[in-house]
């Protein structure tokens, strides 16, 4: 497919720290592209060089076209940028602040496009209210309908849910993925893996300035060459036959029930069977098992060398 963002060698540092050591990708027209990372791993920054904010010290990057240090200006007729926070005016209404963004960038029927995207994104019956009134996500919707005010070929937004309840951030992501119905490129950065498996065609892991793995989800997965397979037993007195009689696997015991255990496999089928057969020869009796396939948090944590952290609610 045709290319309209090319990174090549991107390199940015801020005095001793290097954010950017050569980051390179090449993202497709219509398409939804998350970039992941850890906090600190240069997300924002390649963010802010390419909308034109930001000067890179080495590489090259271009968008529709046009070289973002060159032609700055060129660039920015062609991108919207959806900050990490709400850039709303909590003075004006909903269609005032719409109002205001059509009149800027001199569009023509800018109460037109108003309505239409107050409409798109569910903002009607607060059009005529202060955004100030306004909750999370609807000043977040706001916020991306702005960023839509002249059609931009390609939108950044920069981890557009942070903050909001689960339900808002369901919401967003629908209005994300229709973005792409009408040839929208969405550039996304977030630190939710579900977010970017949910929403993106394709995924790029930053880690320590450079990118470490790319492709679509599936594609990532592969990266974990291993699976496991869950096993439920009658009683635990079986759990632990069966962990005497496969230990050569990787094998761990559920927290929460005595009578299960994770065995670690390359996930091939060879190994599955092999277990699945070792313990019909023993007579010991499976309740249940379930086939567990690499999760794309596995590829992330593994990839940026990071321990899984219990999200607090």
């Amino acid at each position: 497919m045709e290319s309209i963002i090319s990174v090549t060698s991107l390199k940015k540092s801020f005095k001793t720290l290097h954010v950017l050591k050569g980051v390179s990708f090449n993202i497709s027209r219509g398409s939804i592209f998350a970039l992941l990372g850890s906090n600190g791993a240069g997300k924002t920054t390649a963010v802010r060089i390419l909308s034109t904010l930001s000067k890179p010290d080495g590489g090259n990057a271009s968008i529709c076209g046009y070289d973002v240090v060159s032609q700055a200006d060129n660039v920015r007729e062609c991108i919207s940028l959806t900050g990490q926070y709400a850039a709303v005016d909590e003075i004006l209404t909903g269609r005032e602040n719409l109002r205001l963004i059509g009149s800027l960038k001199r569009l023509p029927d800018v109460n037109k496009k108003a309505d239409e995207l107050l409409a798109a994104f569910r903002l009607e019956d607060a059009a005529n209210r202060r955004a100030s009134t306004y909750s999370g996500g609807m000043r977040r919707r706001l916020d991306i309908a702005m960023s839509l005010m002249g059609r931009p070929q390609v939108i950044f937004l920069d981890e557009p849910t942070t903050g909001l309840d689960p339900q808002s951030r369901i919401a967003t992501w629908d209005m994300v993925k229709a973005l792409t119905y009408e040839g929208t490129t969405v550039f996304l950065t977030t630190q939710y893996l579900e977010e970017a498996e949910y929403l993106s065609n394709h995924i790029a892991i930053l880690h320590e300035g450079v990118v470490a793995a790319e492709g679509t989800s599936e594609e990532l997965k592969t990266v974990l060459p291993q699976g496991s397979i869950q096993l439920d037993f009658l009683n635990s007195t079986d759990a632990i036959n069966a962990c005497n009689l496969l230990k050569e696997y990787r094998i761990s015991f559920n927290k929460e029930n005595d009578k299960t255990i994770d065995v670690t496999t390359d996930g091939s089928a060879v190994q599955f069977a092999d277990v699945l057969t070792r313990l019909n020869y023993e007579n010991i009796h499976i309740a249940r098992f379930m086939q567990k396939l690499p999760s794309l948090e596995d590829v992330f944590f593994k990839l940026t060398n990071e321990k899984k952290e219990v999200e607090q609610s």
